[in-house]
């Protein structure tokens, strides 16, 4: 890192540099910044903590800037992260948990989660499928429903998805990533 203070511009840069690589919410992206700060300060010999504080004022603009531009968008960023995550086979409940933990508003995470049963289920079916249990294998029912559970999954879909036969829950998995 250069012994150049980051100011409102570099970090704004920055900001963009790290977009580009990884999909980020606000309170993400304002953590990465913070730390780039914090490892400034560490890197320099004098007292440089008022001149962090300082430039870590900036952030704020900086995030308003990028979100200006339309590279960064909490939203989008729910949506695209809640497809994924029922496509590996993440119940609803643990979805939100993990939305929620990257700072996106509970509002916003409910949005981007739809409060559907069909698709809770071919969730379910996706994470017997990464279980090999159910119509995928032969793991115990008892042991794949406990795991199901502190998955988040209700042992009402949990039951439902553990007796689907294969064709159908293959079909319910393939709908996942349409």
């Amino acid at each position: 890192m250069s012994s150049k203070q980051p100011d409102g511009n570099s970090l704004y840069e920055a900001a963009l540099n790290h977009l580009a690589r990884y999909a980020a919410t606000e309170i993400g992206l304002a953590r990465v910044l913070a730390r780039k700060v914090d490892r400034w300060v560490r890197a320099q010999e004098g007292d440089a903590v008022e001149a962090g504080l300082i430039t870590k004022a900036a952030i704020p603009a900086v995030i308003a800037r990028v979100k200006a531009a339309g590279a960064l968008n909490d939203q989008i960023f729910a949506d695209s992260r809640a497809r994924r995550l029922t496509r590996e086979g993440k119940s609803r409940r643990a979805a939100l948990a993990h939305l929620t933990a990257k700072g996106i508003k509970p509002a916003d995470a409910e949005a981007a989660l739809a409060d559907d049963p069909a698709r809770e289920l071919a969730a379910a079916c996706a994470f017997i499928k990464r279980r090999r249990a159910g119509a995928f294998g032969s793991t115990a029912d008892l042991k794949v429903l406990g795991a199901m559970a502190r998955a988040g999954y209700t042992q009402e879909t949990a039951r439902r998805a553990l007796h689907l036969p294969l064709d159908e829950a293959e079909a319910l998995i393939k709908s996942l990533h349409s």
